[in-house]
């Protein structure tokens, strides 16, 4: 009965270790799954804090897995109909800007909501994102991304991934 004791308070005294987000020099390491229609992929990002509510950061998606299809062309009558989504439709990069406004809700140390600004390859979009430290170097995040204007307005099927509502899910790390 003592050891359990013992165990349940270390592992308490390192839930309530961590800390969201400590402002300038900050860095944040995220790794996760990447979900949206016809595709599920990878995503990693990197943030890094600017100032006491702001960091800046890059973000990659890879889609991995894709509606079949468009893992090969469709072809009707000898002409392609639906090009198949080649590795520049599967793959996206994103400069991002992010306002980390979770120590001025006050919810909890460890916790960080983060609504942000991402230009990437595919169009101008946002973020809003969360983070939930167990340790110091160890959480986990959620993040929905959305695009706010694309470049081009009549996209194929390929082009669709990446230029829609997704859902990233998965760790972060305090560096």
């Amino acid at each position: 009965m003592k050891n359990l004791l013992v165990i349940i308070a270390l592992l308490s005294f390192a839930f309530v270790n961590g800390q969201a987000f400590s402002g300038k020099g900050d860095q944040k390491l995220q790794v996760g799954a990447n979900f949206q229609d016809s595709a599920t992929g990878v995503n990693v990002s990197y943030d890094l804090g600017l100032g006491e509510n702001i960091s800046v950061g890059i973000t990659s998606t890879y889609a991995l897995g894709i509606a079949n299809g468009l893992e090969d062309d469709v072809v009707v009558n000898g002409e392609t109909i639906v090009e198949k989504a080649d590795f520049l439709d599967r793959f996206d990069l994103k400069a991002r800007f992010n306002a980390n406004i979770g120590n001025v809700l006050n919810i909890d140390e460890n916790f960080d909501l983060y609504p942000g600004l991402n230009l990437s390859l595919k169009n101008f979009g946002g973020h809003v994102g969360a983070r939930y430290f167990f340790t110091d170097g160890f959480g986990v995040y959620s993040e929905a991304q959305f695009p706010i204007a694309k470049y081009n307005d009549k996209l194929t099927p390929a082009e669709h991934i990446h230029n829609q509502f997704t859902v990233n899910l998965g760790a972060v790390f305090n560096l």
